[in-house]
């Protein structure tokens, strides 16, 4: 039987449903999960529910939603699959709208056949609808079926809903900010996720090909019981490591080249999120140095700049500031260090953002900008900083630097007095890499 959830993580779930009702005020919510998707045929990919949905439920089956009526008397209902023997034998178990309505604290749950009529009728003399407007057609057709259906009644003093609006937005906000139990997630995710790439920097030796490395990934990520990677990992041997969502893994790792690592695993809908890039022979070279410890110097700027009342952009202006003075005194750019941040000239060799919020998605749910302005870092944000060089061959380039891409990334969490490095421990000083790899030969 499917684990359930039970006790303190019903009440944590309820009152989320709670505050995110009482935000939104009298109306009527809704929020589906994930559909199933096909792989080929009748061959289907491995389920993963919605975050938005999953965070304000903790319900993990499809053909599941989520209603929210607001107001004076707020509820929230389930609507689910049923019980049902036959599909059980070939699938596994479902929950079924009693059960689920019992181990999941929701006020009423309803089989999801009869959504529909439920629905219509909970619409009539509401004030407002929210749903997320746009992310699926099929749903938005179904939202107007609903309110046409209500409008029908006009005649007979019913009225429909006059506000239409994306209910993801109030849930952004919410899950911006993590709690204690997400925290405590994370740092597992985290955990799982390091120990892979300690294990991947050990594996590692010319002539191994990209994929035999992914699959130590793969295979750490599930032994210590994450369910699935967050995302397809990048293994990006020599030159691969300059692009920079390199998928294909199946190059030879040549002596004398860097290898490129992102990939982290995901952990009860939770994603960690860390690069690491370090010599295939185990020893980096006399340039692959000099880049190392820039990015490096870099990302140690970054972080610096990530305790509470920050604005998000210090840590990656911070960044970018040591990366062009550096790409200067290695002569891989001319002009002043002013001229060179006026320019972007440094853009040729870092070309994205220091980071991005991480959560239940890799790039999770939350506005980098209010007003006009950068977001002030609070307690309990949780992001990414992950400098990078990518010094692709050219005339104009030194061959020594020829194909060095490099990316050095870690989730950090914003505290009441600085910041928690969730992802120290893989090494990443040249010292310890290089101590790692000689170690495991």
């Amino acid at each position: 039987m499917t684990k359930t959830r039970k006790g303190p993580d019903v009440v944590v779930y309820a009152r989320r449903r709670a505050r995110l009702a009482q935000a939104m005020g009298a109306g009527i919510a809704i929020l589906p999960t994930a559909p199933e998707r096909i792989r080929n045929r009748d061959a289907h990919y491995g389920y993963r529910f919605d975050s938005y949905f999953y965070y304000l439920t903790a319900f993990p089956e499809p053909e599941a939603v989520l209603v929210l009526v607001g107001g004076a008397t707020p509820k929230s209902i389930l609507f689910c699959r049923e019980r049902n023997l036959e599909r059980e034998i070939w699938e596994g178990f479902r929950y079924g709208p009693e059960l689920a309505g019992e181990l999941f604290g929701f006020d009423e749950t309803h089989p999801i056949s009869a959504l529909d009529d439920i629905m219509v009728t909970l619409l009539e003399n509401q004030p407002a609808f929210s749903y997320p407007v746009g992310a699926d057609r099929l749903w938005d057709a179904r939202a107007v079926r609903w309110l046409n259906c209500v409008r029908e009644k006009a005649r007979a003093g019913i009225a429909a809903p006059e506000r239409i609006q994306d209910l993801r937005a109030l849930i952004d906000e919410m899950r911006l900010v993590k709690d204690a139990g997400e925290l405590a997630t994370m740092r597992r995710a985290a955990a799982i996720s390091a120990s892979a790439h300690r294990r991947a920097m050990a594996a590692v030796h010319p002539g191994k090909f990209e994929h035999e490395i992914e699959a130590e990934l793969l295979y750490e990520f599930r032994r210590a019981g994450a369910q699935a990677p967050a995302y397809g990992p990048i293994v990006a041997g020599g030159a691969n490591g300059c692009v920079l969502h390199y998928v294909f893994n199946d190059s030879r790792l040549e002596d004398g080249d860097l290898l490129l690592i992102d990939a982290a695993a995901e952990l009860d809908g939770y994603a960690a999120d860390i690069t690491r890039t370090f010599p295939v022979n185990g020893r980096y070279s006399g340039a692959q140095r000099d880049a190392y410890e820039l990015v490096l110097a870099a990302q140690s700027a970054a972080i610096e700049k990530v305790r509470p009342g920050s604005g998000w952009n210090e840590p990656h202006d911070a960044a970018v500031r040591v990366l062009a003075q550096g790409l200067i005194d290695l002569k891989l750019l001319e002009g002043s260090l002013e001229e060179v941040l006026q320019k972007e000239t440094y853009r040729r060799f870092y070309m994205h953002r220091t980071g991005h919020w991480l959560g239940l998605d890799v790039h999770d749910a939350g506005d980098y900008k209010r007003s006009g302005s950068w977001r002030a870092l609070v307690p309990g944000m949780v992001l990414t900083v992950e400098p990078g060089l990518y010094i692709r061959a050219a005339a104009d380039v030194a061959e020594a630097f020829h194909d060095i891409g490099i990316r050095i990334e870690d989730d950090v969490a914003v505290t009441g007095d600085g910041c928690e490095i969730l992802t120290g421990e893989v090494p990443k000083s040249i010292a310890d890499v290089e101590a790692l790899m000689r170690a495991a030969r």
